[in-house]
């Protein structure tokens, strides 16, 4: 689960995928479903170098690929199991992209949440408890409320210039309602793409393309590579999720 600036009454089936680009930047791709009673904004954490240029990070519209995440599972000989997985005012606005159905921000530092609008901004004391993030980025999507119960949000995606180049992140920590608790609920699968299996991880018996349709994709996934999977569902530490690119 992401960061959210309002109330949410529920957030499930949340989807991360990850690769390595050219460069030492990372593709991100996220999908969730939430119920809200208001619009509010879900914040993604991201380790970008410190005070990276406002257009560092490129979004990516995959509106008309909304079963990428379905099409990664497929790569997976049975469905993923539900067992739990051991283990400053006055300055000119941000950019906003809109990307499919979304608008879209990158917020270059903590600071410069001034510039959004209060409704997709946390409280300053949330950033307080949270020093790993003091000098990250952060990419903002702003969400409509769902008309009627809880609502799937297609794929989010994104690239973006990493700080430390060798570590592919992946932002699962879980902040409700301005807190963070040590331990949070978890309903998460999360996909990368990467040289060697991660510990813990399952593999793809086949390629990419076998399942993924990579142009689709515009460029996120290597179709010449297997997928890496690892279920987490039930109660886990709340922190993000790093590996080795």
């Amino acid at each position: 689960m992401c960061c959210f600036s309002g109330k949410v009454e529920s957030v499930s089936d949340t989807n991360i995928f990850a690769r390595a680009s050219r460069d030492g930047r990372q593709f991100l791709v996220y999908s969730m479903k939430f119920k809200a009673g208001d619009d509010l904004a879900m914040i993604l954490p991201i380790p970008t170098p410190k005070d990276s240029a406002e257009d560092a990070v490129k979004f990516i519209n995959l509106e008309k690929y909304e079963t990428f995440f379905d099409d990664l599972n497929a790569a997976f000989p049975a469905p993923a199991s539900d067992a739990p997985t051991r283990g400053g005012k006055g300055d000119k606005p941000l950019a906003v992209v809109e990307v499919g159905k979304y608008v879209a921000s990158f917020v270059p530092s903590v600071k410069a949440f001034d510039k959004l609008d209060q409704q997709f901004r946390l409280p300053a004391a949330v950033w307080d408890k949270l020093p790993q993030y003091a000098d990250f980025g952060f990419a903002v999507f702003k969400l409509k409320k769902p008309e009627k119960g809880e609502q799937k949000v297609h794929p989010m995606a994104f690239e973006f210039p990493r700080d430390d180049k060798k570590i592919l992140f992946l932002p699962t920590l879980h902040i409700h309602d301005g807190t963070v608790p040590a331990k949070a609920k978890f309903d998460h699968a999360l996909f990368c793409q990467v040289p060697e299996a991660p510990s813990g991880w399952e593999e793809s018996p086949g390629l990419a393309d076998t399942s993924v349709k990579v142009k689709e994709t515009q460029g996120i996934v290597d179709p010449n590579g297997h997928i890496y999977r690892k279920v987490m569902r039930g109660v886990f530490e709340n922190k993000d999720v790093g590996i080795l690119s």
